[in-house]
């Protein structure tokens, strides 16, 4: 009760895995030194591994939001017919980005808490001119996520390459990048992959390379081309982040040790057994048909702003968890599951929950949720 440890429950950042976190204090090495080329090129072809594509791909120091641009400006051109999916604020971050370059959107819509079908997004590649497909797999904002290998396979055999925004997507759900005709998979550091903000990541097809060269679009740092190039000699275009990329190196040693797909089941069963849980608390989820398993969002009691159960979980349990963003702020809060979280990090979660609760007059019967918990772990471990 008077020592209280700050604990990250949000999608980003997340809970760093220590080994990655000493890692960084090696940070004095020079980043053109042959030591360094080592620690790069390493660091490139784990990504491929644990990403499971040959295909290219370019680390960025920059956010997400970066790797984000430079999927735009690096491989379209000004006038481009591409459809953007937008069912939270990070679908409505592509219509801002491709309209900033001077693409010709066409958004696709859903409300907040809803995914958008992937059918509506294969009618519009059935018409002349599409360029492009501009998704979110796991939309964070609201907890659902899009029926990517769908939309994939319904593009393949068009001109359109498929962008995915994949941040907190890799590590919580099925990706398979050339199976699926994933033509760009926008990765970030402060997810799933367990080290601070401030890296990026993106898997390049042979496909998006072909666009890439009739682009027109103006671009300096973030240049996709020259930083190809460069990586494949193990050096960044310019200064790149000796700490992150250190850190990174050491998240994905631990990555390949257990495995992709248990990184995803970690995830997907975490996200089981906190939507169980607050059913059993008799809350509401917010997106009940499509939940990803990065982050679940649930509906504060009626009548209340969830701003007071972020409050309490900060205030009385030193717990940092997300509010909702935009529109739904103070209507719903969200508890993540990427990366370096495990099961006792959950049962506490919803035991602090349950005291929340009780302490604003909901009535809860103490270890109901935490009990849901436990049958899905039980259920798990056999």
């Amino acid at each position: 009760m008077h020592i209280r440890k700050t604990r990250l429950l949000t999608p980003g950042p997340t809970p760093l895995y220590p080994p990655a976190l000493h890692a960084m204090m090696a940070a004095d090495i020079h980043h053109r030194t042959q030591d360094f080329v080592a620690v790069y090129k390493a660091v490139v072809a784990d990504l491929k591994e644990v990403m499971g594509t040959s295909w290219d791909v370019v680390p960025l120091a920059c956010s997400g939001t970066g790797a984000m641009e430079a999927s735009v400006s690096n491989f379209f051109r000004k006038g481009d017919r591409v459809v953007v999916l937008s069912a939270g604020k990070f679908g409505e971050r592509w219509v801002q980005i491709t309209q900033a370059y001077g693409l010709e959107p066409v958004v696709l819509s859903a409300e907040y808490g809803q995914a958008v079908p992937a059918d509506r997004v294969v009618e519009e590649l059935t018409k002349p001119g599409v360029r492009g497909v501009f998704l979110q797999a796991s939309e964070t904002s609201t907890g659902v996520m899009h029926d990517v290998e769908a939309i994939g396979r319904a593009a393949a055999d068009t001109e359109a390459i498929v962008v995915v925004d994949a941040i907190t997507g890799l590590g919580t759900m099925p990706l398979e990048i050339e199976g699926w005709g994933l033509d760009i998979v926008i990765g970030g550091s402060q997810k799933a992959f367990m080290i601070p903000p401030g890296l990026a990541f993106m898997s390049i097809s042979p496909k998006a390379w072909k666009h890439e060269e009739t682009s027109d679009l103006p671009h300096y740092y973030f240049s996709i081309r020259k930083e190809a190039a460069n990586a494949a000699k193990g050096q960044s275009n310019y200064t790149p982040s000796t700490a992150l990329l250190l850190s990174l190196a050491e998240a994905l040693r631990y990555m390949k040790s257990l495995g992709m797909d248990k990184f995803i089941e970690n995830a997907q069963l975490l996200a089981k057994a906190t939507r169980a849980a607050v059913s059993e608390l008799g809350l509401k989820l917010f997106a009940p048909d499509n939940p990803g398993a990065a982050v679940t969002a649930v509906r504060a009691p009626e009548g209340m702003d969830s701003g007071v159960i972020v409050k309490g979980f900060r205030d009385r349990f030193g717990a940092i968890i997300a509010n909702g963003q935009g529109s739904m702020k103070g209507k719903i809060f969200r508890i993540a599951h990427l990366g370096y979280f495990d099961f006792p990090d959950l049962f506490a979660v919803i035991a602090e929950l349950e005291l929340i609760l009780a302490s604003q007059g909901v009535p809860v019967e103490y270890g109901k949720g935490v009990a849901a918990v436990q049958r899905v772990y039980a259920e798990a471990a056999g």
